[in-house]
């Protein structure tokens, strides 16, 4: 396992949540850290916090679901740095959503919140890394949701499969170029957009936490990444289990 230092890691979503956390992390290992979310004051904050820690940082405000404004990005980090080494693609969100309520404006954005922002990052990234010597990680925060239908989080979980399954692609066609990928599947993580939504969350885990695992697989670069083992061995164990009594155990756990 390798430690990620002298790197350039680029990290999508960095103004809160694992995005922050994981830039916090490897802030005293001597990186250069392009970070970049919507949100300019709150991400300004976190890169004063990584340059105090020992890292170079770029913070650049811009939106992804722009695909424009995404590829600017990957620029800006290329111009500055000379190549990404490291991308963590974690923007998205996976909000509280019953079937008989959403409408289809309501599932196309949490698609485009949690599957085009990868598209708009990965395309960029691919023919960045594609081009440079050593290719590069990309990693993508996806969902233990990412594996399963999960009632209340319909949406949410198509996006991230569909997510998942572009990766899984990406993986075979480049890993000849020297492009490696790692998705990673959290379960329930205690973030302030999801505290109130009334989601039942078993398991959860702090986002410190959860940016430990973030970080680990980072430097262990797997094909697939899941945390924590609780919340992953009940999701395999309803993927084995007949379709009836997996079904029957998640309603259940979507009463509470």
């Amino acid at each position: 396992m390798a430690r990620i230092i002298d790197r350039t890691v680029l990290i999508v979503g960095a103004s809160s949540g694992i995005g922050a956390e994981v830039a916090r992390r490897l802030a005293p290992g001597g990186n250069r850290l392009v970070l970049t979310a919507r949100r300019a004051p709150e991400l300004a904050a976190v890169a004063k916090e990584v340059r105090a820690a020992g890292s170079d940082c770029l913070d650049i405000a811009a939106d992804a679901l722009d695909p424009q404004a995404a590829a600017e990005v990957v620029a800006a980090a290329v111009t500055e740095y000379g190549s990404v080494d490291v991308a963590l693609l974690n923007a998205g969100q996976g909000p509280d959503m019953s079937m008989d309520q959403v409408s289809v404006a309501d599932v196309a954005r949490i698609m485009a919140l949690n599957y085009d922002v990868v598209v708009n990052y990965l395309v960029p990234l691919i023919a960045r890394m594609g081009s440079q010597r050593g290719g590069g990680l990309i990693a993508h925060t996806n969902s233990l949701a990412g594996l399963m239908g999960l009632p209340r989080q319909g949406p949410y979980s198509a996006a991230k499969a569909a997510a998942r399954t572009l990766v899984d692609s990406a993986r075979v066609e480049l890993a000849p170029r020297g492009i490696r990928f790692t998705s990673i599947h959290p379960g329930f993580v205690a973030t302030d957009r999801i505290s109130g939504d009334g989601l039942p969350k078993p398991f959860q885990i702090s986002q410190e936490r959860a940016a430990r695992h973030v970080v680990r697989a980072l430097e262990r670069e797997p094909a697939q990444a899941y945390f924590p083992w609780p919340t992953a061995a009940l999701v395999r164990t309803l993927r084995a289990l007949p379709t009836p009594l997996s079904s029957a155990v998640l309603r259940r756990l979507a009463d509470g």
